[in-house]
């Protein structure tokens, strides 16, 4: 009769341990929905929306009746920017490296609405703490949004 081959406690290439005793971590310290178990990726989703909910709220408030919202424009965060050389005039880079990219709406197609993608690894590489990439975030956002609704930068930074 043949089993598992292992000499003696070793299994898979490392010692087999056991608890015995029930001292040992019985499941996951945080439920999923608490920050502490929000992934980097999740946080900086997070991030970028509240920034993009903030920036509407303020529009809403300079611009009042002549605002509608900024539902009809699309919002997505890549982790790094495609392979490309030639960069056109809707990038926002730093030394180069794009930070986000205005895709403009092409009716009829299924790109219908327009697309703001940044780029979620310059931006942190780019980033000494939170704060600071709060409002890297925010700046790029402003900067883009701006482009798209042909509004100075300066109204929608904050």
């Amino acid at each position: 009769m043949a089993g598992p081959e292992f000499v003696g406690r070793e299994r898979y290439g490392f010692p087999m341990r056991r608890d015995r005793h029930g001292r040992g971590m019985r499941g996951p310290l945080a439920p999923r929905a608490l920050p502490l178990r929000r992934t980097h990726v999740e946080q900086f989703d997070a991030l970028v929306m509240d920034s993009v909910v903030e920036i509407e709220r303020r529009l809403a408030e300079s611009l009042g009746s002549k605002f509608t919202d900024l539902r009809h424009i699309e919002f997505a965060v890549d982790e790094v920017p495609p392979e490309s050389q030639n960069y056109d005039a809707d990038i926002v880079e730093d030394r180069g490296v794009p930070l986000s990219k205005l895709y403009p709406a092409q009716p009829g197609t299924v790109a219908a609405s327009p697309r703001i993608v940044l780029y979620r690894r310059p931006i942190e590489l780019r980033a000494e703490g939170k704060a600071e990439m709060e409002g890297l975030v925010r700046s790029v956002l402003a900067e883009q949004l701006a482009s798209l609704l042909n509004l100075p930068p300066e109204d929608l930074e904050f």
